[in-house]
Parts: C-alpha cells; sequence; structure tokens
C-alpha cells in the first residue's frame, strides 16, 4: 500500500556531532537524490539545528528509507522509522512544538513552512504529503491561538541567552557578541534586545547586513575581520552562522586569553558548530553548545505540562480527522471509477435518445440542453447515496464492501491503482 514513511532523527536520541554527521548535502540536493527512487512518489525533507527528517510516500517505505540511512552509513540506534499513522502523529506534534527541545517553540513552524515550500518548488510533494503537511501547519497555527503553549516559550536562539544569563550573571552590564546575521542570530539579537543590554555587538561576514541588524535592534556593527579584537573584550560570544567551517578556532581564542584576565563563554548554536570544541580546553573558556540548552528545557517542562495536555487533545482530534480523510481517500477513486462508468453511459444513451427523437423532428438547442440535464441529474442522484456509504465505509476500515463493489461494477484493482499513481506526483509501475 502506498502510504506516508517516515525517517526521524532529533534531539532525543542523538547528539549534535550525531546529527551533523547524518546530513549530507543541502536540502534540495537530497530531495532530488530521493526522489530520483523508483518506490519514492512524494518526499518532503526536514532539517533543523537540532533534527533531521525525511518524509516519503512509497509502497515500500521502510525498506527505501533503511536502504537510505544504510548508505549515508547512519546507526541504527539514533533514527526512529515510522508508519503511515506515526509519520502524521509525530509531524503534527512537531508542528505544536511538542517535540521540540524546547516545547512550545514558535520557530519550528515558520521552519516546517519554509522547507515544506522547498519541497513543493521543486515538486517532490504531491497529494498525500501536501494534505499531511497542510494539516500540521494549520494544527500548529491552531493550538497557539487556542491554548497558552507558547506563553513564554523559548525559541534555541532566545534559550542560549537565558544559558549565558545563569553562566554569568545580569547581562547588562556584559560586553556580549553575537556572530552571524542569518535567522538564528537574528532572533539571538532580538532576544538580547529585550534584555537592554548596551554593549552588544553583532559581526557577519558581509558587513552591511550585520549595520542593518545592529541598527534595528540598538548593537554595534562588527566587520568580520574585527572578531579577534572583540574577543579580547567580549563577556559572552554567541555563534549562529551557517558557515561549513569552524568561525572560531583553538589559536585564535588562545591568543585573545593569553591577552585577557577575565572568563570567555562561548556558546555555539550553529548546526555545523561554529565554534572548535577543543577551544573548551583553554583555561578560563566555557563553552556550550546545543546539547547543553537540554538544562534549559528540563527547567521550562513542568511549568508547560498543563499546556501540553491540551495541546495534544486538539492534535487527538485533528489526527482522527486528517485519517478519515485520508481513508476517504481510498473510496473516492472506486466513487471516482463508478462516476466514470456512469457518464459514459449517460454520453452513449442520451446520444442515442437524440438520434432517434430527430428521425420525427428537429432537436433545436434546448431541447438537447433539457436533455442533457436531465441525464446528468439521474446519474448524480442515483448514485449521491451509494458515495455516501462508500465512504463511511472506507473510513470505517470496511474493505470488503469496497472490494464487493468493485466486482460488482467490474471495476478493477489496476484501474484503482491507475488513479492512483495519476493523482501522485509519480510512481514507477515496479511499485506497484
Amino acid at each position: 500500500m502506498t502510504e506516508i514513511t517516515s525517517m526521524v532523527i532529533t534531539h532525543s536520541k542523538a547528539t549534535v556531532e550525531e546529527i551533523e554527521e547524518a546530513w549530507d548535502g543541502d536540502i534540495e540536493k537530497m530531495l532530488i537524490d530521493l526522489h530520483s527512487n523508483d518506490l519514492v512518489c512524494e518526499c518532503v525533507v526536514l532539517k533543523t539545528c537540532n533534527r533531521v527528517e525525511i518524509y516519503i510516500v512509497s509502497p515500500k517505505g521502510n525498506s527505501v528509507l533503511f536502504q537510505f540511512a544504510k548508505r549515508m552509513g547512519l546507526s541504527s540506534n539514533i533514527i526512529d522509522f515510522f508508519d503511515h499513522e506515526e509519520s502524521i502523529m509525530h509531524l503534527l506534534r512537531l508542528a505544536c512544538g511538542l517535540e521540540s527541545m524546547i516545547i512550545g517553540e514558535d520557530q519550528i513552524l515558520g521552519q516546517i513552512k519554509d522547507l515544506y515550500q522547498v519541497a513543493k518548488n521543486l515538486g517532490t510533494s504531491g497529494k498525500m504529503l501536501d494534505t499531511t503537511f497542510s494539516k500540521a501547519i494549520q494544527v500548529g497555527k491552531r493550538v497557539r491561538t487556542e491554548t497558552e503553549i507558547n506563553r513564554g516559550a523559548l525559541s534555541i536562539a532566545s534559550a542560549s541567552v537565558d544559558l549565558a544569563e545563569e553562566t554569568v550573571g545580569d547581562l547588562k552590564d556584559k560586553m556580549v557578541l553575537v556572530i552571524g546575521t542569518g535567522e538564528m542570530g537574528t532572533l539571538v539579537t532580538r532576544a538580547l534586545s529585550h534584555r537592554e543590554i548596551e554593549l552588544m555587538y553583532i559581526a557577519n561576514r558581509t558587513y552591511e547586513a550585520a549595520k542593518e541588524l545592529a541598527d534595528e535592534m540598538g548593537g554595534h556593527a562588527v566587520r568580520f575581520d574585527q572578531i579577534d579584537a572583540n574577543l579580547m573584550k567580549a563577556d559572552v560570544v554567541i555563534s549562529a552562522t551557517g558557515a561549513p567551517h569552524y568561525v572560531l578556532k583553538y589559536e585564535q581564542v588562545k591568543k585573545a586569553m593569553d591577552l585577557r584576565e577575565k572568563e570567555l563563554l562561548l556558546i555555539d548554536i550553529a548546526n555545523p558548530r561554529d565554534i572548535d570544541p577543543s577551544i573548551s580546553d583553554i583555561p578560563h573558556v566555557t563553552l556550550y553548545n546545543i546539547d547543553n540548552l537540554r538544562v534549559i528545557n528540563e527547567k521550562n517542562l513542568e511549568m508547560r505540562m498543563a499546556e501540553a495536555k491540551k495541546v495534544q487533545a486538539i492534535i487527538d482530534e485533528e489526527f482522527g480527522l486528517l485519517i478519515k480523510q485520508y481513508k476517504r481517500q481510498k473510496a473516492d477513486h472506486l466513487v471516482s471509477e463508478l462516476y466514470a462508468q456512469s457518464y459514459k453511459l449517460r454520453v452513449q444513451e442520451k446520444d442515442k435518445a437524440i438520434t432517434k427523437l430527430s428521425a420525427y423532428h428537429t432537436i433545436g438547442e434546448t431541447e438537447s440542453k433539457i436533455i442533457e440535464d436531465l441525464t446528468h441529474s439521474i446519474i448524480n442522484k442515483i448514485l449521491a447515496e451509494p458515495t455516501k456509504v462508500l465512504r463511511y465505509a472506507a473510513e470505517i476500515g470496511d474493505d470488503e464492501l469496497l472490494e464487493s463493489v468493485a466486482k460488482l461494477f467490474s471495476i478493477s484493482r489496476s484501474s484503482l491503482n491507475t488513479k492512483v499513481k495519476d493523482e501522485m506526483v509519480k510512481c514507477s509501475p515496479s511499485a506497484e
């Protein structure tokens, strides 16, 4: 059966290093690679700083994803493989913030929307994943309107600022250097601006981007080649670039620490990491990465549990509706074939009737339209109740009735499969 299957690697089982190693190339490359498999009808890839998730529609999803993981050299210890309903439930929970490291955080919903759009633009998503992701986004919005799951919720970026405060105390009189002006860097500076910090410096390879963000957030722009000089003065450095290599290296930080006396806190929230892990060996330097933010999550978890229960109730309701929708689609293929047969017969008999009547007198446009509307209405009224019955049978899993109707009207399984494939992005004949 062609359904959704997913492969999920997240912070719940994997470390930062393992998530980094799990990622092979950019999103578009991975989507194209997956979609080139004859057994993959649709695919969407989600990649954030603490997760890599692959969703595919395939008649042999588990086999495809297992082989994909094997080819990437991934350990099964850090992977969860989910079937159709498990994948849907996981995605709904993810969109609502229940699967995030920081329970209830808002950032994940925007990330899902953006990454789903990448698949849409490439044409690797189709009817089945469109239905699921649209529902997930809709439910994510609903829970943030109807519950307080995101009240005081923290993103990874703002959690890094809280971690800095816990480590060095009040940041108001501290000098904080933020490296990176992308999405995460912007969130960090926004969180810092709410602390009314006077000494906030923003560095980026493109100085104009740093200047623009600094002006907006009330900070000071720093040219990238001035980072070393600022390491001499900074109390806290939060790095969040998209660089594929280390932005802060051991010798660079060692040199700065040899020329200063105070402690230095480094927080790396980039993936791949920005800061060489060996820097933690330098005296008077404290280095934290995404794994350390789990502590922040634990402190906030208890206060969000009551809201999480309300969110789960909404998810369960929407999950039930979505599963019914998918089950109805089984009947829809059968109903579509019934209508196709009936309309074909209607046209044939209508044409015969008009030909016979024309032998006796002229049939004008008005008469032809009346006959057309009459036969069309008869077919729709005859099939209206069977359509309801078939969709209900699909909802409750009465496959026996669906099979009986298919046999009764000589609708072969191959014709139904053809319809399914036509509605997918693509599926090879061998997938059936």
